[in-house]
C-alpha cells in the first residue's frame, strides 16, 4: 500500500477535537456537545469501548434530554467505518446513511475517534485540487459520445493540465457531465477548441483577478451566446 493511498484510509481521516459522550450522561449532554461541534450527531463511547451514534433526532423523539442515555442504548445507530476502509466507501456511507459524524474502529472493535461532514468535504477539496488556482469546466453530452482520450488531448494540446475530473450521469437519462478541474484560468482557447469538436460546454467557473479586462469581456460576451 502506497504511502498516497494510506492517506485516503479512515484512520488518517479523524477530525480534530470532535468529543464523545459516556452513556451514563443525559441527552442535554449530547445536544450542547452537537451545538459546539455543529453536527447532528455524537459518538457514545465508554471506556474506548464504542456503543453507537445517538442524533439530536433521536433524543427528542425518545424524549431523552434529561435522562440516560444508556436508557435507550438499543436504539442507538451502530453505524462505524474501519480503520483502513478507503475515503471513498467513508462518504457513500455518510451520504446513504445521511449521518453528519461518522465514527472509525480498529480491529478490536475499539473507538479511534470520527470524522465529521464538514473535515470529509475539506479532504476532498485538497484530493481533487478543487483549492489550487485554475477553471473549472463543465461537459454535457451523451454518455455514448463520452472519451477522456479526447477530451485530455483537447485539453493538453492547449496547454493546459486536468488535476481532477468527476463524471455526473444524470439519472434515468443518457446525459453525462464532466466535470474538469484544470491548471489555468485563461480559457481563451479551449473554449473554441471544445466547439470546434462539438462539444457543449455547460458552464464555466474560474477567478476573475487572474483575467484581463479584455479577456474577462469577451469570455461573458461568449458565455451569453452559449446561454449559460
Amino acid at each position: 500500500m502506497t504511502q498516497n493511498i494510506l492517506i485516503l484510509i479512515a484512520e488518517k481521516l479523524l477530525s480534530d477535537g470532535i468529543a464523545s459522550v459516556n452513556s451514563a450522561e443525559i441527552g442535554q449532554k449530547a445536544l450542547s456537545r452537537m451545538d459546539v461541534f455543529r453536527v447532528s450527531h455524537i459518538p457514545v463511547v465508554n471506556e474506548n469501548r464504542y456503543l453507537g451514534l445517538v442524533s439530536d433526532k433521536l433524543i427528542y423523539d425518545l424524549n431523552i434530554t434529561d435522562k440516560a442515555i444508556e436508557t435507550q442504548l438499543d436504539k442507538l445507530d451502530t453505524s462505524h467505518a474501519h480503520k483502513t476502509q478507503h475515503i471513498f466507501e467513508v462518504a457513500i456511507m455518510m451520504y446513504k446513511l445521511k449521518l453528519s459524524v461518522l465514527p472509525v474502529l480498529d480491529d478490536d472493535h475499539y473507538y479511534l475517534g470520527a470524522i465529521t461532514l464538514y473535515d470529509l468535504a475539506r479532504r476532498f477539496a485538497k484530493l481533487f485540487s478543487l483549492q489550487e488556482i485554475g477553471a473549472v469546466v463543465v461537459l454535457e453530452m451523451n454518455v455514448f459520445n463520452y472519451s477522456m482520450v479526447e477530451i485530455s488531448q483537447i485539453v493538453e494540446s492547449n496547454h493546459i493540465k486536468i488535476l481532477s475530473f468527476f463524471l455526473d450521469r444524470k439519472p434515468g437519462t443518457q446525459t453525462l457531465d464532466v466535470i474538469l478541474k484544470l491548471d489555468k484560468d485563461d480559457l481563451s482557447a479551449l473554449i473554441p477548441a471544445f466547439m470546434r469538436y462539438d462539444y457543449t460546454v455547460k458552464a464555466v467557473y474560474f477567478d476573475n483577478s487572474e483575467l484581463s479586462d479584455l479577456y474577462k469581456d469577451r469570455f461573458e460576451q461568449f458565455m451569453k451566446f452559449m446561454n449559460l
